[in-house]
């Protein structure tokens, strides 16, 4: 899995790619974090308006808008995407 994290004004870009397996279980992690529901050790999440994901061949995209004022810090993304990865692939 390869993932870039990228700073917008009003949020942040997520893409992952090389997903040879467990784009599925990827997917569901994000929308249990879009859902409020998410297993990640970070309080990032109460900066978050919204949270869409979007699903194409072997990658995923994900659009993160934040609220006003406040901006998400690409180490906490960089942490859950590794904690999401360890529980896709069972380590």
């Amino acid at each position: 899995m390869k993932y870039t994290i990228t700073n917008r004004d009003d949020g942040v870009d997520i893409d992952v790619a090389d997903l040879d397996e467990g784009k599925e279980e990827l997917i569901e992690a994000f929308q249990a974090c879009r859902d409020g529901r998410c297993s990640c050790p970070t309080q990032e999440y109460e900066k978050v308006e919204t949270f869409e994901i979007h699903s194409a061949g072997e990658s995923i995209h994900v659009s993160i808008k934040t609220r006003q004022g406040e901006n998400i810090e690409q180490s906490e993304i960089a942490n859950c995407l590794e904690h999401a990865s360890r529980r896709v692939s069972g380590d």
